[in-house]
């Protein structure tokens, strides 16, 4: 005896589907906060070596939005300490870039904040 098992297939991926696809877009907005997160933190070191090198903070702003290749750079929040007039020679100047990312996974935006704050921060020595 046969049973009619034509509807089974669609059955079974109609369930599966939406799971699936919300793996795949989860997995694909960690790969784009990962990358964003390295991007940022590289040019936090970049910036916070112009302000080593005794360059003012307007500069050095304007270095970290026109280096931030990851979005709009009107959104990138650039926290210097000490600022340029307080800074001098042989004494650590610190760089702190904040930049939020908007996530695309439904359901992770129920359990994380977003848009989703990535923060990196550098020292170095001034010269």
């Amino acid at each position: 005896m046969f049973k009619d098992q034509r509807g089974q297939s669609l059955v079974e991926m109609a369930l599966l589907l939406p799971v699936l696809l919300l793996l795949l877009v989860g997995i694909i907005d960690f790969g784009r906060v990962l990358y964003s997160y390295s991007h940022l933190h590289l040019a936090t070191q970049e910036t916070v070596r112009l302000a080593g090198l005794g360059k003012t903070d307007q500069e050095i702003t304007q270095f970290a939005k026109g280096y931030i290749q990851i979005g709009d750079a009107a959104n990138l929040q650039v926290a210097i300490s000490p600022n340029d007039q307080n800074r001098s020679s042989g004494e650590y100047v610190s760089v702190t870039l904040q930049y939020p990312i908007e996530l695309i996974t439904p359901l992770l935006s129920e359990v994380i904040p977003n848009p989703f704050q990535l923060q990196a921060d550098s020292t170095i020595r001034v010269e």
